[in-house]
């Protein structure tokens, strides 16, 4: 009996130690394997760096809250935080809050009752217990970190909620002040698990953009990776039209073909493509064909390119710029901007201090200063101000 006993205790030790290990060690692991850049500073020219100080910057994607982080802490990984955001220079940041992941992900075809990959993170980064069935509560917890974490910034960190919002911002930093603006984005529309309604809990929740789909079809819209890659349902029209009239910029990213024309057939404000690539450069179905950049740049709105493999198939700063010199080619440089994905389990060539690297490559490239400016930060800027509330 005592060796029993002595079993079952030496089991229930390994038991917790095994468990304390997936609370702990296992999510910071996943972290850092999947988001990885080579650490700054990096070699950029004086001229790339001192136009990025003087310009306002506007990364349109980045995922940070997936991951167990102190937003105000600078990380010895990943590739997004607020001490990084102001060494880097960043006038605004949008963050992508994902609610699903499938299992088997991939860019061609995924089932949307796939198993879910991201509740495995969620339970182990332990989320609170009404988000472990909830895709909506997810939503609203990534929305509550960033509020908290504005919150504890001491004036560092802004969450834009109204043109206002954007206007003061603009005004502190022209006055020298280093402080950063954020906006929420949603990644897909499952995250309303069926319900108008709940858009307008979101928007009080802060969100300020608002993605059709992401990995999988949904109620509202098709996916680019879905099965069926369906247009938007009636759900999905009235969705975009609640959105725009309340002053939520849609974000085409990750919609199927189908989706991105029926919105482009309604929209009566600009609308952005958060991050993403051009099939002319990148093939495959995560980006955009020809045609569908065209019509975003017919609506005004801005392609936000990506800085990852899976948008641009060569992820340096000149692999950058030739999806950038794509769509300038296509539609004129006022519909070109940063959607870095920073955080969404990619690998980059630098994180969010490295963006004079890509400017040295915009210029080698052959672009003006005037240029840059507009892809740094100016066009997405134009976009914030026809579609956030007064």
């Amino acid at each position: 009996m005592r060796i029993l006993a002595k079993v079952g205790v030496g089991l229930a030790v390994l038991l917790a130690v095994a468990l304390v290990l997936v609370f702990t060690w296992l999510p910071g692991r996943i972290d850092r394997s999947l988001n990885l850049a080579p650490p700054g500073p990096y070699p950029a020219s004086e001229r790339a760096q001192s136009l990025v100080a003087r310009s306002v910057v506007i990364d349109l994607h980045a995922d940070p809250f997936l991951w167990s982080r102190d937003l105000l802490a600078r990380n010895d990984h990943g590739q997004v935080d607020l001490p990084r955001l102001i060494e880097g220079h960043v006038a605004i940041q949008t963050f992508g809050v994902a609610t699903k992941t499938p299992a088997g992900l991939n860019f061609e075809r995924n089932e949307s009752d796939a198993p879910d990959m991201m509740t495995a993170l969620v339970v182990t980064q332990r989320w609170p217990l009404r988000t472990w069935t909830s895709l909506f509560e997810r939503a609203l917890h990534q929305a509550d970190r960033l509020h908290d974490a504005a919150e504890r910034s001491e004036g560092a960190l802004r969450v834009l909620r109204t043109r206002d919002d954007l206007d003061q911002l603009l005004a502190q930093r022209a006055g020298g002040e280093p402080v950063v603006g954020s906006l929420l984005g949603l990644e897909g529309l499952h995250a309303l698990e069926g319900d108008l309604a709940k858009v307008d809990v979101l928007f009080d929740a802060g969100f300020r953009m608002l993605g059709l789909a992401h990995f999988f079809d949904n109620e509202a819209a098709g996916s680019s990776a879905g099965v069926e890659k369906h247009g938007l349902t009636e759900l999905g029209r009235r969705v975009v039209e609640h959105a725009e009239a309340i002053g939520m910029t849609v974000d085409l990213a990750h919609g199927a073909s189908a989706s991105l024309r029926d919105v482009l057939a309604m929209a009566t404000r600009p609308v952005v493509v958060s991050h993403t690539g051009v099939q002319a450069t990148c093939p495959g179905p995560r980006n955009l064909t020809d045609e569908e950049v065209v019509a975003i740049g017919e609506n005004g709105g801005v392609v936000g390119v990506g800085y990852f493999a899976g948008a641009v198939c060569d992820p340096t700063p000149a692999g950058i710029v030739r999806a950038m010199r794509h769509v300038r080619n296509l539609v004129g440089v006022d519909h070109v901007g940063l959607g870095s994905d920073f955080d969404g389990s990619v690998a980059t060539a630098f994180d969010t201090t490295g963006i004079p690297l890509l400017v040295d490559a915009l210029f080698e490239d052959g672009w003006s200063e005037a240029e840059v400016t507009q892809v740094l930060g100016t066009n997405a800027l134009r976009v914030l101000s026809a579609t956030l509330p007064e």
